[in-house]
């Protein structure tokens, strides 16, 4: 296995065999997986309707589609560090000490984009529960946490560490915001997914502002997978109101502070985590030797 040279706890480690030219096939697998299935709608909706059913936010395939950015980097992990390295970056999920203003602004700020947002477009008081049944609740919300969640093991938790191993986190959360926006695009172009309803200019700014946060939330979280995995689900809980677009204007907002806030991080090179197989397993209690901070 190739030894890296190791600055500081934002290195590469003598034990993460991920080149970064690994960020190739991440985005062919991803694009591929996704692409396929939603231009095979969009082009063939009859035939695909008949074999599989109309598509919607609910359909198997449309997990498959979002899915695809996590199972990318499984499969490239797999292959490079084999199982005992899967499970050494599946252990991230398990990094979840951060200061508590993050916390606030994940469990509370993020809420009130929401609702604020919702009053800004004057519809809080006409629609302020989109889910308005616990019947409807509860699926919705473990719809919430098993689809979208599931990309952060492919944008924060592989392809993130990759583009700071070249870059400042700041550029490389902007660029990684496009990615993932761009990628949605033909989510919006298929009838049936949430995104067909929604404009897809104020969407994409608000993948780019949302990925700089996450830049900054990840490394303040020395890479964990959790935290922006936890932001992601916030962003589409079901609880909160339909806010579009205004909740991309405050998140923007939002956007300017933390990068400011975090200036001397984000604009080093050397302030951004690069590590995507640890040399150990993160356990939820450190050991006293770990250069991991849990």
């Amino acid at each position: 296995m190739r030894n890296h040279t190791m600055r500081n706890d934002s290195q590469v480690t003598q034990t993460d065999s991920i080149p970064f030219i690994s960020m190739v096939p991440f985005l062919l697998i991803t694009f591929l997986i996704s692409w396929s299935i939603l231009a095979l709608f969009i082009l063939l909706p009859e035939p695909m309707g008949r074999l599989f059913g109309q598509l919607s936010g609910s359909h198997p395939l449309f997990f498959l589609a979002v899915w695809a950015p996590g199972i990318a980097a499984f499969i490239i992990i797999s292959f490079k560090s084999g199982f005992r390295g899967l499970r050494r970056y599946l252990s991230r999920v398990l990094r979840w000490r951060t200061s508590y203003i993050w916390y606030l602004f994940l469990l509370v700020g993020i809420p009130l984009v929401f609702y604020a947002g919702s009053a800004w477009k004057g519809t809080l008081f006409s629609d302020p529960f989109p889910v308005t049944s616990l019947r409807a609740l509860l699926p919705a919300l473990l719809l919430g946490i098993i689809k979208g969640p599931v990309e952060e093991f492919g944008w924060r938790g592989f392809a993130l560490p990759l583009m700071q191993r070249k870059f400042a986190p700041f550029w490389s959360g902007l660029v990684l915001g496009m990615m993932w926006g761009f990628w949605h695009l033909l989510a919006f172009m298929a009838s049936g997914t949430q995104q067909s309803a929604w404009s897809f200019l104020p969407f994409f700014i608000g993948t780019i502002t949302i990925s700089l946060i996450m830049t900054a939330l990840f490394n303040d979280s020395k890479g964990s997978i959790l935290l922006p995995a936890l932001m992601h689900f916030q962003l589409m809980n079901p609880i909160w109101p339909e806010a579009q677009p205004y909740d991309t204007y405050l998140l923007t907002f939002i956007t300017v502070i933390v990068v400011w806030g975090h200036r001397k991080t984000m604009f080093s090179k050397s302030g951004g985590i690069t590590e995507i197989v640890p040399r150990t397993e993160c356990r939820i209690i450190a050991d006293k030797d770990s250069s991991v901070s849990l």
